[in-house]
């Protein structure tokens, strides 16, 4: 299996600590969130991992290929592209790609079957299959329902709903990337709304497991607990 980790974000979210620092390097426990992205990836059958790097790319890069054990897991290829290329856009200027082939957001922590995914895939016949969680997320303030006449029908204080959320994980068949254009900036969800708008399928690869968004504060902050608390992907990794 092939992969290919989108570690070129700034990490806005995560600021100032990222000025300095790129997200994909950010500690969970005694591990970077790259590298416990890596394992995971590696301990699923991937063997090549492409990273598409951009902010701070030398620091990854020496991260990597510096790292005693890391380096010796799998076959490493690193591309920076001469321009931001958004989120899709540069999967386009990467060659050697598989028939077949994983993405991954470089700032998630997950417990995700990464092989299920996969076959899911397959039994799919997609062109892009999209890993997804289900969020909850609460509103701080009451939520009113008015109707035509400009009456309050009813009052909802800090209702909480439910979505659901890419997990930042994918697959890609290679005619996904027939509706990129070469050199072209491009984000995922645009490249969606293609694939959508011409008919391919796009599958939705439903999953409860353990997932956090790192560039996320508050998500960060509660990985940083469970790997305190021996809990997650960070806690129960072991070289290999």
């Amino acid at each position: 299996m092939q992969a290919v980790i989108l570690a070129g974000g700034r990490g806005r979210r995560l600021a100032p600590f990222t000025a300095a620092f790129p997200k994909p390097l950010v500690p969970v426990g005694d591990r970077a969130v790259l590298e416990v992205l890596i394992r995971r990836l590696v301990a699923a059958g991937v063997t090549e991992i492409v990273l598409s790097v951009d902010h701070l790319a030398e620091l990854i890069m020496a991260y990597v290929e510096g790292h005693p054990s890391l380096r010796s897991l799998a076959t490493y290829r690193f591309v920076r592209d001469a321009r931001p290329g958004g989120t899709a856009g540069p999967l386009k200027r990467i060659t050697g790609l598989a028939p077949t082939f994983l993405v991954c957001n470089g700032d998630l922590l997950t417990e995700l079957d990464l092989g299920a995914l996969v076959a899911h895939h397959r039994a799919q016949g997609a062109a892009l299959t999209v890993a997804v969680h289900r969020k909850p997320v609460k509103l701080s303030l009451g939520v009113l329902d008015i109707d035509a006449a400009g009456h309050i029908t009813r009052y909802t204080e800090k209702p909480e709903f439910r979505y659901d959320v890419s997990m930042g994980v994918y697959v890609y068949d290679a005619r996904a990337l027939g509706y990129i254009t070469e050199g072209e900036y491009l984000d995922f969800p645009d490249l969606v709304a293609r694939l959508i708008a011409a008919g391919e399928t796009v599958a939705a690869f439903r999953t409860d497991a353990y997932w956090l968004d790192i560039g996320n504060p508050d998500d960060y902050a509660r990985a940083q607990e469970d790997a305190a608390a021996g809990r997650g992907p960070a806690a129960v990794l072991e070289d290999r």
